[in-house]
């Protein structure tokens, strides 16, 4: 029979310096994601992973899904047969970090009054090394996980996954057999909400809709009169569609997080005007803000190539967000706005996921942040992007954002993803490490 671990005694700092040397490591590893298949140093930080997690007893496979696009995933036993296996995972890949703009090298992992800067200090090379570190503690006590934990160490997370989880679902599911849950990012962060410290559960992410436009017309002289204008038409719909205001919808999620939010500041919910609970919640609207209804966004448009020539055609691109359930209003709202003289097709789409609010593992994680800082509440939020979790949901697996981090107050959490000077404080780390450790629930056999 299994006996429990007494979690409790893991003292706060006794992760600190393994936790930042992975993390560091892992910084100076280059693995910067331009999007397009083109990308550098996956396959180096893979090996450095899987060096790792072959110390662990994980068996660890590397796996390549075209040339230089490079996962790991390993398994670790859990003491329970009868439960369903967990899959925790992150990415390897960075976006790009333009030296010039930065106070510090962002590949150097310089280490600044016990904080670590460099590009993917926060997305996600820190999260993953808290992984890896509590992994690592578990496997070094001689203790194991509740469940079989399935590590996955993705690539192309910021290029969309297309070689990276979405690959791996496609290709190798396998990988994932007995996988029920899974725990990745963005969630976990502290923030500070009306005067008291939470932290953030993500349960959900808003879909994509990333649309390609095209209208046609009649070609002719710039000086002439002219009816049918491609770039006319493209004009209309684009402004229709980019001052279009959608309406408020709110899932069980973002329904129970404005309700609480309400709760703190000691006021009944308005759903009708959620801004005094976005105001509240703080540096977090950034991941939430928009999480209240669908959106649309032109990014793209290009016609013509000369003053004097009316162009024959005109394109355009829409970056469009539904929420879960609204994939077909969305795209149907947004063909009604663009009119029938403009086609509108996809260029790239993914579902919105929405997880249980409930249940044995989201408990562990309300029990982890109680037992680690006892005066904080957990709030439940949606992404207004996505993360691998999005394509694991394919396999039937319920994905939860939720790394702990209890940040310094005034540390904005968000503006730190893709952000200039991004950077990770050591003892938020350490936190984690420990928080993540009551998650798993660990035992002797």
């Amino acid at each position: 029979m299994a006996q429990h671990s007494e979690t409790t005694s893991i003292a706060p700092g006794i992760f600190r310096d393994r936790v930042a040397h992975i993390t560091r490591d892992l910084i100076q590893i280059d693995t910067t994601n331009f999007g397009g298949n083109d990308s550098r140093g996956e396959p180096e930080a893979a090996a450095y992973c899987a060096d790792l997690m072959e110390a662990m007893d994980m068996a660890p496979e590397i796996i390549e899904s075209s040339p230089g696009r490079t996962s790991v995933v390993g398994r670790m036993r859990g003491w329970d047969p009868d439960a369903p296996a967990l899959v925790l995972h992150g990415h390897l890949d960075v976006v790009p970090a333009d030296a010039s703009e930065w106070s510090v090298d962002p590949f150097a992992a310089d280490v600044i009054d016990d904080v670590i800067y460099g590009r993917g200090a926060a997305d996600m090379k820190g999260m993953d090394a808290i992984m890896l570190t509590a992994l690592e503690y578990l496997h070094g006590q001689g203790l194991r996980p509740r469940r079989d934990i399935i590590l996955a160490l993705f690539g192309d997370e910021e290029a969309g996954g297309v070689y990276g989880s979405d690959w791996l679902v496609t290709h190798r599911p396998e990988l994932f057999e007995g996988a029920t849950e899974a725990i990745s990012e963005v969630g976990g962060f502290s923030a500070t909400v009306a005067g008291k410290r939470a932290y953030f559960l993500q349960t959900a992410e808003k879909g994509i809709a990333w649309l390609n436009l095209s209208a046609t017309g009649t070609p002719g002289h710039g000086s002439a009169r002219h009816a049918d204008n491609a770039v006319t038409k493209m004009a209309d719909a684009i402004s229709a569609i980019g001052h279009h205001r959608w309406p408020l919808h709110y899932t069980a999620t973002t329904r129970q997080l404005m309700e609480k939010v309400a709760e703190l500041m000691g006021v009944e919910f308005d759903e009708t005007n959620p801004e005094p609970q976005l105001e509240a919640i703080g540096s977090a609207v950034a991941f939430v803000g928009s999480t209240l209804s669908n959106s649309s966004n032109p990014t793209g448009l290009t016609s013509g190539y000369k003053h004097n020539v009316i162009p024959g055609k005109a394109t355009a691109t829409v970056d469009a967000r539904p929420l879960p359930g609204q994939d077909e209003q969305l795209i149907q709202t947004i063909r009604e706005l663009a009119g029938p003289e403009v086609a509108v097709t996809y260029e790239h789409g993914r579902q919105a996921i929405e997880a249980p609010l409930s249940g044995p593992l989201v408990d562990l994680m309300v029990e982890a942040i109680a037992q680690e800082d006892p005066e904080a509440l957990v709030l439940p939020f949606m992404m207004s992007g996505g993360t691998d979790n999005n394509a694991l949901s394919r396999l039937g697996i319920a994905g939860y954002g939720f790394i702990p981090l209890q940040l310094p107050a005034d540390l904005a959490f968000p503006e730190l993803f893709h952000g200039i000077d991004e950077r990770m404080p050591i003892d938020s780390l350490d936190f984690g490490v420990r928080a993540l450790l009551r998650i798993l629930d660990p035992a002797t056999d």
